[in-house]
């Protein structure tokens, strides 16, 4: 039987993987930053202009011939860059696209390295 942290070693050896100084780095114009997160985890802070796309739906969400597929997974000449709380759940979510054939990345350390560095953070209006 394997670990959940096993799991992700592999995956981790299987993507690409980028830091936050890495992902902040890259041109914001091209870049689709992707919250893999569940919803109350995004409800109490995300990185601004970043997409959720909830790791329960994301394959289904990128598939182009899936009836819930969204168009926003679909531009061409972008770097998509999947993120989670720590890694682990990108590092998987990542894996799994690659195996659809989809070139993405996803960033270690994950939102709480974002905020660890001080990065912007948007915490939406009620909380």
């Amino acid at each position: 039987m394997k670990s959940a942290e096993q799991l992700v070693a592999e995956a981790r050896a299987r993507v690409r993987e980028l830091s936050v100084e890495e992902v902040r780095a890259l041109d914001p114009e091209r870049t689709v930053i992707v919250d893999v997160r569940d919803v109350r985890e995004r409800a109490a802070g995300r990185i601004p202009g970043s997409v959720h796309a909830p790791r329960g739906m994301l394959e289904f969400w990128w598939d182009p011939a899936s009836p819930y597929h969204r168009e926003v997974f679909a531009q061409e000449g972008v770097t998509y860059v999947l993120h989670c709380a720590v890694g682990w759940r990108s590092a998987l979510a990542a894996d799994a696209l690659r195996a659809m054939g989809h070139d993405v990345a996803h960033m270690w350390g994950g939102f709480e390295a974002w905020k660890a560095v001080g990065a912007p953070v948007e915490v939406p209006e009620g909380r």
